[in-house]
C-alpha cells in the first residue's frame, strides 16, 4: 500500500497547508501540453515544458499516475457545432488535426492519452471513467490556458467530488491580469494552490 505524501510546512497558526496524498490514488493530468498550442507561447514555452517535465517525473518516481489530455479535431472539424463560439475560433486556426503532445515530457506508452473536442478534458470523454476505476480521487492539474480546459476542467473535477490540487508555475494564459485571478479566486477556491516547489516537495 502506498505511503501518503506530506507537504509538511506549517501556516502561522500552526495548520498544515497541505494534506497527505496517497500516490495510488492520485493523478497527474496534464492538459493540452500538445505541439500546436506551444508554438502559439514561443517566448514562454521552454520554461512551460521544463517545469511540466520535472512535475511529471516527480509523479512518475512517486508511483503518481501520469494522464494526458488534448484538444483534436478530424479533418474538416466535424466535431465542431457552429453554435460553439470557442470551436469556431480554433476552426478558423485550422489547428488541433495532426499535433502531438509536446515530446518534451516524455510522455510514456503506459500513460493514458485523453482525446477532448471541447474545452473541458471531462466533456465528451471517458476521463472520470478512468480515473474512477483506477481508484484516484485526487489529481494534481495543470495545463493551457487557464482561460479555457483549467477553467472548464476544474469546475467539472470539483463538482465530481475529486479533491485538487493547481501547480501555477505550470500553468499558462496570455492574459497574465485573468491568470493571476483565477489562480487567487475561482482555483483557489476549488483547489489547493501549488508552486513548482511546493509541488515537488509534495512529491519529494
Amino acid at each position: 500500500m502506498s505511503s501518503p505524501i506530506e507537504l509538511g510546512t506549517v501556516d502561522s497558526a500552526g495548520q498544515k497547508q497541505n494534506p497527505a496524498i496517497i500516490p495510488a490514488r492520485t493523478a497527474l493530468l496534464v492538459m493540452h501540453y500538445q505541439t500546436d498550442i506551444m508554438a502559439l507561447f514561443p517566448s514562454v514555452a521552454p520554461t512551460l515544458l521544463s517545469n511540466t517535465r520535472r512535475l511529471c517525473d516527480a509523479a512518475r518516481d512517486k508511483g503518481v499516475s501520469v494522464y494526458f489530455a488534448k484538444i483534436h479535431f478530424s479533418p474538416g472539424y466535424p466535431e465542431v457545432s457552429p453554435l460553439n463560439r470557442n470551436g469556431q475560433g480554433i476552426k478558423q486556426l485550422g489547428l488541433f488535426v495532426e499535433d502531438q503532445i509536446s515530446p518534451e515530457l516524455g510522455q510514456r506508452a503506459t500513460e493514458p492519452l485523453i482525446i477532448a473536442h471541447r474545452a473541458s478534458v471531462f466533456f465528451g470523454t471517458d476521463l472520470q471513467v478512468r480515473l474512477s476505476a483506477q481508484g484516484i480521487d485526487t489529481l494534481l492539474m495543470v495545463g493551457i490556458a487557464s482561460t479555457g480546459v483549467m477553467l472548464s476542467s476544474i469546475a467539472y473535477a470539483s463538482d465530481a467530488d475529486f479533491r485538487l490540487f493547481t501547480v501555477k508555475d505550470c500553468c499558462y494564459d496570455p492574459d497574465q491580469v485573468v491568470h493571476d485571478h483565477l489562480f487567487s479566486t475561482a482555483f483557489d477556491s476549488r483547489t489547493t494552490v501549488l508552486s513548482l516547489a511546493e509541488a515537488l516537495q509534495l512529491l519529494g
